[in-house]
C-alpha cells in the first residue's frame, strides 16, 4: 500500500504591530503638528504678555495698576510742555522720590490721580516752563508754584524743594526725598508765616488748584554762580500706611538759580584712559576706545563738545572722531564720556589728544571767554590677532608637511618590502 504524504500549507499570520508604531495618514499627521504648534504658540504668547517683573514670590506684596509720568526720573517742567504744565498720572500707591518708607495715596487703590506743577504768580500759573532767578548774596526772592489736581476726587500732595543733579544719561533731576539738600534747595522755604517750612502738605479738591508761595533766601556767604534746584509735588502717603512696595512719582519745575558775582567757567578732563580693541578679522583694523571724565570745576553749568585725535608712529594713520556732546554738567559735578576711534591698525603704540570745548547751555548768559581744555592719551596696539593667525597658519603648514612625509615614508617602506620579497622569490 503506497502512502503518499502531503504537506498542508498553513495560513501565514501577519506580523503583530505595536500600537505605538501605527503611522497616521498624512492629513492626520499635519493636524497633529498644527495642534502642537498652536499649543506652544499659546504658551509663548502668554509668557510674553506677562508684564515685566510679574514673577510672584510667596509672601511678597503685589502692586497692580499702570503708572505713567516721571517715576524716579527727571523732574519735569523744563520745557516738556509749551504751556509750562507738566502732568503725572498714577493708579494706586505712590511715594515721594527715593523714599524707603511705605507711601501711598489717600485715595482707594483703584483711584486714578492726575496732577500738574506750574511756575506761577500769586494769581496763578503764568506760562513759564521753569524759574530763572539771579539773587545777590544775602538777598531774597519770592516765587509761587501752582499744583493742579485734575482728578475727579480730592488728593493730598507733599510740595518740597531740593538740589539739582544730572543723571548718568544726561537728564536733570533732584535729590531723592530721603536726601537733605545742601545747596540751592536748602535755601528755599515753602509757605508763609508760622506754617512756612521745607515741606508743605496741601489738600486739593477734585479738579482744583492750589498756589503755594516760596521764598529763596541766599546766604550772605554764598559763592557766585549757578546753584540749580527745583520744586516738586509728590502724592502724599496715607497716615499709618503699612505697605512695603511703593512707586516713586513726582513732578515739578526747575529753578535756575544764580548768585550774582564773578563767573568762572572751567572744565577739566580727568581720568583719561585709552585701550586698543583689535578686530577678530586679521585683515581688518581695530579701534581705540577712549574713556574720560569731564569735571565742572567752575561756578556755572556748561555743555561740552569733545573731539579725539589719534595717530600711529610718525603720525601714520591719523584719525579724528567727535564724541557725543555733553548737554549739561553742573558746577561741582562730573560726567563720564566715551569715544571710539575706528580704523586703527595694530602697528605699535598709538597716541592722541582729547580736546573739549565748553558751551553755554540754553538761555544762560556767560560773558566770559570759554577756553578749550585738552588731555593726551596713549595705548599699545599690538597685532596679537595677526600673530595668532600666523602661528595657526604656520602650524597647519608644518602639520601638512609632516603628514606628507609620513605618507611618503610609508609608501617607500611598502615599495622596499615588495622589492625585497621579489628578490627573495628569485633566489
Amino acid at each position: 500500500m503506497n502512502v503518499t504524504s502531503r504537506r498542508t500549507a498553513r495560513p501565514r499570520r501577519a506580523p503583530a504591530r505595536s500600537v505605538g508604531s501605527v503611522r497616521l495618514p498624512a492629513p492626520a499627521r499635519v493636524a497633529r503638528s498644527a495642534g502642537v504648534a498652536a499649543l506652544v504658540g499659546a504658551l509663548l504668547a502668554g509668557a510674553l504678555a506677562a508684564p515685566a517683573g510679574a514673577l510672584l514670590v510667596p509672601g511678597a506684596p503685589v502692586v497692580t495698576g499702570p503708572v505713567t509720568g516721571p517715576v524716579t526720573g527727571p523732574v519735569a517742567g523744563t520745557g516738556a510742555a509749551p504751556s509750562g504744565t507738566v502732568r503725572s498720572t498714577v493708579d494706586g500707591a505712590t511715594a515721594s522720590a527715593g523714599s524707603a518708607a511705605p507711601a501711598t495715596s489717600d485715595e482707594p487703590p483703584t483711584a486714578r490721580t492726575t496732577w500738574a506743577v506750574e511756575p506761577a504768580t500769586a494769581e496763578g500759573p503764568d506760562g513759564r516752563v521753569s524759574y530763572r532767578l539771579t539773587v545777590d548774596p544775602g538777598g531774597q526772592a519770592v516765587e509761587h508754584v501752582t499744583v493742579t489736581n485734575f482728578s475727579d476726587h480730592p488728593a493730598t500732595f507733599d510740595v518740597y524743594a531740593s538740589d539739582g543733579v544730572v543723571t548718568a544719561d544726561g537728564q536733570f533731576d533732584l535729590l531723592s526725598a530721603g536726601t537733605a539738600p545742601t545747596d540751592g534747595g536748602s535755601w528755599i522755604t515753602l509757605g508763609e508765616g508760622e506754617a512756612a517750612g521745607p515741606t508743605q502738605r496741601v489738600e486739593i479738591a477734585a479738579e482744583s488748584s492750589v498756589t503755594v508761595p516760596f521764598t529763596v533766601a541766599v546766604p550772605a556767604d554764598a559763592t557766585p554762580g549757578d546753584h540749580p534746584a527745583g520744586v516738586v509735588a509728590a502724592l502724599a502717603r496715607a497716615e499709618g500706611d503699612g505697605s512695603t512696595v511703593t512707586f516713586d512719582t513726582r513732578v515739578g519745575a526747575r529753578l535756575h538759580l544764580r548768585v550774582a558775582g564773578d563767573l568762572a567757567p572751567a572744565l577739566a578732563l580727568t581720568d583719561v584712559r585709552a585701550t586698543y580693541e583689535p578686530s577678530w578679522n586679521p585683515f581688518a583694523p581695530g579701534a581705540v576706545r577712549v574713556e574720560y571724565t569731564l569735571a565742572n570745576e567752575g561756578n556755572v553749568r556748561l555743555g561740552a563738545d569733545t573731539q579725539a585725535a589719534v595717530a600711529g608712529l610718525l603720525g601714520w594713520n591719523a584719525r579724528e572722531v567727535v564724541a557725543p556732546a555733553q548737554r549739561e554738567v553742573l558746577p561741582g559735578q562730573e560726567a563720564g564720556g566715551t569715544v571710539v576711534v575706528d580704523g586703527v591698525w595694530p602697528l605699535g603704540k598709538v597716541s592722541g589728544d582729547l580736546t573739549t570745548t565748553p558751551l553755554v547751555v540754553g538761555d544762560d548768559v556767560v560773558e566770559v571767554t570759554l577756553s578749550p581744555v585738552a588731555a593726551t592719551y596713549g595705548a599699545w596696539a599690538l597685532p596679537w590677532v595677526q600673530l595668532g593667525s600666523l602661528l595657526v597658519l604656520v602650524g597647519l603648514v608644518l602639520a601638512a608637511v609632516r603628514a606628507r612625509r609620513r605618507r611618503e615614508a610609508r609608501t617607500q617602506a611598502r615599495i622596499d618590502a615588495a622589492v625585497a620579497a621579489q628578490a627573495a622569490q628569485r633566489t
